[in-house]
């Protein structure tokens, strides 16, 4: 007999986008991403970070003060970043799993793409202008949303 306590596509994918997340250098906000077709497979990643080229190591990780010398201006999100790094056309129907309830800007890019649908472990801004956007937009253009369910075993990682 088969194995009857092996996890769900949905647990694991949403483990990868946790996966991903852990590659992220901010020190306050690790974000990850992950998308898949319609045929469960993997078609990328993507981490919250500093766009490739420019250095993180003197790249500015803070969050108040002057808006030229904090994260905000610098910072891909994990959502644009899985986007981003996808190589192999269309992710028209694919389905994005992210540890935090996307952003008004990653939105749009998750609609221009095609992507139909976002699983996400955190709605923590909610309440925010931002994320008030991202719902009304994915509600117009179809995109559907749904909280991940957190249920079964623990998988530790501890190398």
């Amino acid at each position: 007999m088969k194995r009857t306590d092996y996890i769900s596509w949905d647990q694991y994918f949403m483990g990868i986008a946790m996966l991903s997340a852990q590659r992220s250098k901010d020190p306050s906000t690790q974000v990850g991403a992950c998308i898949v077709d319609r045929s469960n497979r993997i078609l990328s990643v993507g981490y919250n970070g500093m766009p490739a080229g420019c250095e993180d190591d003197v790249m500015p990780w803070g969050k108040i003060g002057n808006p030229l010398d904090n994260k905000y201006f610098y910072v891909c999100h994990a959502e644009l970043n899985s986007i981003l790094n996808y190589r192999g056309g269309s992710l028209k129907d694919a389905c994005l799993y992210s540890t935090l309830f996307p952003c008004n800007e990653c939105a749009k890019a998750i609609i221009q793409c095609g992507i139909k649908e976002v699983v996400y472990l955190s709605d923590k801004y909610a309440s925010t202008d931002s994320t008030i956007a991202s719902k009304r937009m994915f509600d117009m253009a179809g995109v559907s949303y749904r909280a991940f369910e957190v249920k079964g075993k623990k998988i530790v990682v501890d190398l």
